[in-house]
């Protein structure tokens, strides 16, 4: 990364360049050597306000170095978890493991529930308009402008959908 402004830069901000270039580290965008100082900031701010509150804490004027690690501590504490001892772990395993597995009721392969109860078996509907020539249509006005436009009427009857429809569905 270029080091342009490099004289304008806080002394905070090249001790975090230093220490990205003491890790290896020589590619890196311009705003995170901003995002280092703010979490450096706020972790430093949280600190001295835990030891100050031990310091007070303990009836005493002037926060003193217990008390920053206190806080250091506390802080660590509650941030990072250690994982159990290896042998609180072997143990539990081993009483854990002492129980046999249940024994496997279904066939070899993935269990699936019954037929009746699965969404890949054909389920629909289909509804088949029916047309029934049977009945003669009613005249309305449109018809009637219809009939001027058209002379043969029995042709605007036949043009005419006649729908009912017919629901089919077909079994699981």
């Amino acid at each position: 990364m270029a080091d342009g402004g490099e004289e304008a830069m806080p002394k905070d901000a090249k001790i975090v360049k230093e220490l990205l270039k003491s890790m290896s580290v020589d590619e890196y965008e311009p705003r995170v050597v901003n995002q280092f100082l703010e979490l450096w900031y706020r972790y430093v701010a949280d600190v001295l306000t835990d030891a100050q509150i031990y310091s007070e804490h303990a009836g005493k004027s002037m926060i003193d170095s217990d008390d920053v690690k206190l806080a250091i501590q506390s802080k660590v504490n509650s941030s990072f978890s250690q994982p159990p001892p290896r042998e609180v772990l072997l143990e539990l395993a081993k009483s854990r493991n002492k129980i046999p597995l249940p024994k496997s009721i279904t066939g070899p392969g993935i269990p699936l529930p019954p037929e009746q109860d699965t969404l890949i078996s054909p389920n629909y509907q289909l509804a088949i308009p029916k047309r029934h020539n049977s009945q003669p249509p009613e005249e309305t006005e449109d018809d009637e402008e219809i009939a001027e436009l058209n002379p043969d009427p029995s042709r605007v009857a036949r043009d005419l959908p006649q729908e009912t429809s017919q629901r089919v569905s077909f079994p699981r």
